[in-house]
């Protein structure tokens, strides 16, 4: 039989089907690959060099390097929120190196020993890839193990701040890095190094304050707490950030429209930039810090992350610093219109793991095609993945056991607790005492209680902990509230009638002290940006109505930052910052009724 290769309606078919044969040729080609093992060795081998815990740190990381394909490095240079994981099987597949989990971010059923078995199925899926490079698993507890249920919940930075004591600092940071490394948790997000300039801001009470050479002792007191060496490795890796000057950023400036002050522009120069916000950053790195994150503001209009001369040039060059640098959530990509470019530009200014946190199957592909179009060079990667896995190896990721339920019991015990209630009464801060009503006498006939944040935990502990946000109530965390605390301290012979909203019925008598315990509701980040922090009507009204039916009032404020009170304190007898100061309520009681004196200091202005 004759074919007519010219037949139209036979090229309209050939036409057809080569096109269809190009574009998947072109999906194929866009899609990232699965990294194959590396073709050089042989899958799961033992005793090889880098598994070889006698040998030296740089050693084991150049045998283990020499081992991996492109594809491999490029895994280990991406963070992902591990509500992004939808199969275990996505971390063997892409080899991925490091996950987080955000505020809120755990199980589905928030217990110590849940958590614990979560991690460890991501780490079993890591062990599973062909040389088995376990994962940084990374949180922000950054006043305690804050998502866990039951955890110690330790005073925000700026409580800490205002104690002044690098000791007890870094006595909270061990005890956080043990109940985290029970979990089996070895990265966290803190110590907050930023210098706060600007208390609209809401990560302020993420700060040691305004001072930057507190900021620095207490920044390095911290970081020595989790990174205590243990056996010939770190106990838990601690993380500076956010690098640099995120404290002086100006009011209005956000490219973020829900925020005002986060992710804004800093426009000091260089000199005043180094004077106040690099010194935290550099005693951190004479200490050892081991990871930096770049913060997410600007610097006269360049994005640090972006930033060469800050992080190249200043942060590895100028300053020594040889771990490696982290970006801040969906930091990278808020550099360009194109993520493409984003992510570019960022891994050459010197950014070498990315938290994005979601898209790593885009990041990969990204990278993938940087590399092939030379817009990233391979010892750019190289020098990444260098700097990430000698942190794992100084962690002991490599080498440490598996963490197992026996160790849980350590999550809120005793001995944390007893340093956090240290701490809380440490942080108290005495604004005001006229005629010396404070301290108050445990022997008192009548003492009324009202305020929204009397009794709720919520409140006292702050955003960051259960949610990122925080929650507004007594769920999710076990602790003791400011009127619990009240009631264990007073005599049996005291009585103590609480009402939030300062609505008592007393006729005749008054009461001896009216308690009002006020402040903001929880917030993190951004969304804590505010114009004019202050009280609530509501808490100023039980203020008011507490006055009438009392001798006199004490008003202890529980906020992340000084809040605009000057107009109305004119009649209060006594007042106490109390800041955020988390699960140990009984810290504040501990002052206000004088079994210890007040030793706090101001971390921060405030006029009243």
């Amino acid at each position: 039989m004759n074919y007519n290769f010219y037949h139209p309606k036979l090229i309209t078919f050939l036409i057809i089907a080569l096109l269809s044969v190009a574009v998947l040729v072109f999906i194929f080609l866009k899609l990232p690959s699965s990294p194959p093992a590396n073709e050089n060795i042989n899958c799961n081998q033992i005793n090889l060099p880098y598994q070889n815990p006698t040998l030296p740190i740089n050693e084991r990381v150049a045998d283990l390097m020499n081992r991996m394909s492109i594809a491999e490095k490029i895994g280990q240079m991406v963070l992902i929120e591990k509500n992004s994981i939808h199969s275990l099987n996505d971390i063997t597949q892409y080899n991925l190196g490091a996950l987080l989990s955000g505020g809120g971010a755990g199980p589905k059923q928030d217990t110590p020993s849940a958590w614990l078995q979560m991690v460890n199925d991501f780490q079993s899926a890591a062990k599973d890839t062909c040389l088995g490079i376990p994962l940084l698993y990374g949180i922000d507890a950054i006043h305690g193990h804050g998502n866990v249920l039951g955890a110690t919940i330790f005073p925000h930075s700026i409580g800490l701040g205002a104690t002044r004591d690098p000791d007890l600092v870094e006595r909270v940071a061990k005890a956080t890095a043990e109940e985290m490394a029970a979990t089996g948790i070895y990265w966290n997000f803190a110590p907050n190094l930023d210098v706060a300039k600007d208390i609209r801001w809401g990560k302020t009470y993420e700060t040691f304050g305004s001072d930057p050479d507190n900021v620095a002792t207490l920044g390095t007191a911290y970081l020595k707490g989790l990174q205590n060496y243990s056996s010939n490795y770190l106990n838990v890796l601690a993380t500076a950030k956010h690098y640099v000057g995120g404290g002086n950023m100006e009011y209005g400036t956000s490219r973020n429209k829900n925020f005002k002050v986060e992710e804004g522009n800093i426009t000091l120069d260089e000199i005043s930039l180094r004077q106040t916000h690099l010194i935290p950053f550099q005693k951190a790195i004479t200490n050892g810090i081991k990871v930096v994150m770049v913060g997410t503001a600007t610097w006269n209009g360049k994005m640090n992350t972006s930033n060469y001369y800050l992080l190249t040039d200043v942060l590895k060059e100028e300053l020594g610093f040889s771990g490696f640098i982290v970006s801040d959530w969906y930091g990278v990509y808020a550099v360009s219109a194109s993520k493409y470019d984003s992510i570019v530009s960022s891994i050459n200014a010197g950014v070498d793991m990315v938290m994005t946190p979601f898209e790593y199957k885009d990041f990969i592909s990204n990278i993938q095609e940087a590399l092939s179009k030379g817009d990233i060079t391979k010892e750019r990667i190289d020098d990444a993945v260098k700097r990430i896995l000698t942190v794992k190896f100084e962690t002991g990721l490599f080498d440490r056991p598996q963490s197992l339920p026996e160790g849980l019991s350590v999550i809120g015990n005793d001995q944390h607790r007893e340093i956090a209630r240290e701490a809380v009464r440490k942080s108290q801060v005495l604004l005001k005492n006229n005629n010396s009503v404070l301290p108050l006498s445990k022997s008192l006939k009548k003492i009324i209680v009202a305020g929204s944040s009397a009794d709720n935990l919520g409140r006292q502990a702050g955003g960051w902990t259960t949610e990122w946000q925080g929650i507004d109530g007594n769920y999710g965390i076990l602790g003791t509230t400011i009127l619990e605390a009240i009631k264990n301290t007073v005599s049996k012979d005291t009585k103590v009638e609480y009402n939030k909203d300062g609505n008592f019925s007393i006729k005749n008598n008054l009461a001896d002290i009216g308690i009002i315990v006020v402040g903001e509701k929880p917030y993190a980040e951004g969304w804590g940006d505010i114009a004019n922090p202050n009280l609530s009507p509501e808490d100023l009204l039980a203020i008011e109505k507490v006055k009438t039916k009392s001798e006199k009032i004490a008003v202890i404020i529980v906020s992340g930052r000084p809040l605009n009170i000057k107009k109305y304190t004119k009649n209060w007898d006594a007042i106490i910052a109390a800041w955020l100061p988390g699960s140990e309520g009984q810290g504040v009681t501990d002052i206000l009724f004088g079994d210890f004196a007040f030793t706090g200091v101001l971390p921060v202005d405030w006029e009243y």
